[in-house]
């Protein structure tokens, strides 16, 4: 698909302003002032008191030593204090890095290690597993605390009653200074630093919430609720900062529970749901959701994961709302396509045409190379403002991933259409999508050879209704060992963060290799299909 093509899908939103991220608070700010910007349970925050908050924590966070460019790791359940977080560490100029708030120790001190991080805002809620991390963590020099105590000088609210009002003055280069270094899981190994700009994020905000498609966009009327987790791309740009940008009201939402989500969404009258296939599975289930008072509903985004036409249709069914798919990746800030809302131009199952002012092109899965025709499967590569620089410190896997002209390779199997909407088919790179979340088998394999009863093993993704996919594991047990499948997953389960949980164990003779040793997990995949 042509860029061409997509404006004229789209419209061009070009020039696109340079500016730093939290400007998206700041201008919300003036703008919104006494307008409620956050709700999280009984505590409510106006755009005016956000912006003063954060404006005190980057003048905190200057104070104890924080300048341009260090690296700031928030490790904190969807709550006011992220927010706060997230737009302060930019405001004293410094890199925001999240942290999975599902991580074990070992996965939290790989992230505080490899980003750098001398700083880390932590929930009390998450302190102990942070505390266990401590002792493989090289660099870390302060960490504050997020709890309801102000008395304590150093937490938090602490910090912030005694801080100054005004933030440090820096200055920010948009187009090249990093705003966030999330972590997204690669093929192979553990999870890498994703370098992008103030001016990716800012970009991509701006190609979500301004399409022409006005329907499907946010604007300041709106009330989201916020539970897909702020750590993740597709909660931190599209859902917080894509509410910011427009002056939106969120509703914070911690830890998922059906009737909990349903009670919110009805009591504050949410108008937009941005939220993921296993949500959306659970909605077409749940009986309670024909009680529930969803009036106020205009319209269902999901994304993370694709969802077939027929379930689509369902969700739209229990929902009674029109129900549309997007698209995105922690490389492209998140968003790259998202379906239309009119019914002339939606086409159920697809993930719909590229966004404003961004080229995507179908190329072979061989060489990566050749541009195929409209309905040859393929590999989906796209370019635009709101591409990353590249991984952090891994030039290897940068290479891999993004050309020389700007091209991300997605990794993803896709058909396109002549009129250039897409249909998410299989996965090139390995990685399992459990609830929307990525699985790396790799790692996976390394914890497994970890236990002493075990030789070998592989892990792929299964296909699951619920999940979209469950890791499963095939086991090579040493000459002896007294293993059961649920010792295999107990021991996962102890050094793993939940989504990663190996949910199903087949034990095996020999796992199927190449002659250089390589793991032929296509071998299994298709081995587990031709069962079903």
């Amino acid at each position: 698909m042509t860029l061409a093509t997509s404006q004229e899908l789209r419209g061009s939103l070009a020039p696109y302003e340079s500016y730093p991220l939290h400007g998206l608070l700041t201008r919300a700010s003036q703008r919104f002032g006494n307008k409620t910007a956050v709700i999280d349970g009984d505590r409510r925050f106006t755009y005016r008191q956000v912006g003063a908050h954060s404006d005190r924590l980057a003048a905190a966070l200057a104070g104890m030593g924080v300048v341009k460019g260090d690296r700031v790791a928030i490790l904190a359940p969807n709550c006011v204090e992220f927010v706060i977080s997230f737009f302060g560490i930019l405001k004293a100029g410094a890199v925001v890095s999240t942290v999975n708030s599902g991580y074990r120790e070992r996965e939290i001190a790989h992230q505080l290690n490899d980003s750098g991080a001398e700083t880390l805002i932590v929930h009390e809620a998450l302190k102990p597993v942070a505390d266990l991390a401590r002792d493989d963590v090289r660099g870390l020099k302060r960490e504050i605390v997020i709890s309801s105590d102000s008395s304590n000088s150093s937490s938090f609210w602490g910090l912030l009653e005694s801080a100054p009002d005004a933030p440090p003055n820096v200055t920010i280069d948009p187009m090249n200074d990093l705003a966030a270094l999330p972590y997204s899981s690669g093929t192979t190994g553990l999870s890498k630093g994703v370098m992008l700009t103030h001016y990716n994020l800012a970009s991509n905000v701006r190609q979500f919430v301004s399409r022409k498609d006005e329907d499907a966009s946010l604007t300041e009327n709106d009330i989201i609720l916020t539970h897909l987790p702020l750590f993740h791309i597709y909660g931190m740009n599209v859902l917080m900062n894509g509410a910011i940008g427009t002056g939106a009201t969120q509703v914070m939402m911690g830890r998922f529970d059906m009737d909990e989500f349903l009670g919110l969404m009805s009591g504050h009258g949410v108008t937009v749901l941005f939220t993921v296939p296993p949500v959306g599975l659970g909605l077409t289930q749940y009986p309670a959701v024909r009680d529930t008072d969803l009036s106020a509903l205009r319209v269902g985004f999901f994304g993370a994961a694709p969802l077939s036409e027929d379930m689509q249709l369902r969700i739209q069914d229990a929902l009674a709302t029109p129900i549309i798919q997007g698209y995105g990746m922690t490389e492209a800030s998140p968003v790259t396509h998202a379906d239309f809302m009119e019914p002339h131009l939606i086409k159920p199952g697809s993930i719909g045409p590229a966004m404003p002012d961004t080229e995507a092109k179908v190329v072979d899965v061989e060489t990566g190379e050749n541009e195929l025709t409209p309905n040859e499967i393929g590999e989906l590569v796209v370019r635009g403002p709101q591409v990353m620089k590249g991984y952090y410190n891994n030039e290897a896997a940068t290479a891999e991933t993004l050309t020389e002209d700007g091209w991300l390779h997605t990794g993803d199997i896709v058909r396109m259409d002549e009129d250039g909407y897409v249909w998410v088919l299989d996965r090139k790179k390995e990685l399992i999508k459990y609830k929307g979340f990525q699985v790396p088998p790799a790692e996976l394999e390394g914890v497994l050879l970890e236990h002493p009863g075990i030789s070998d093993a592989a892990v792929i993704g299964k296909e699951d209704l619920e999940s979209g996919e469950i890791p499963k594991a095939f086991v090579v047990a040493n000459p002896g060992a007294d293993l059961s499948a649920d010792d295999v997953m107990s021991f996962v389960a102890g050094k793993v963060a939940t989504f990663k949980h190996v949910r199903e164990v087949e034990f095996m003779d020999a796992i199927p290799k190449n002659p250089s040793g390589k793991i032929l997990r296509r071998t299994l995949i298709e081995r587990e299909r031709e069962r079903v």
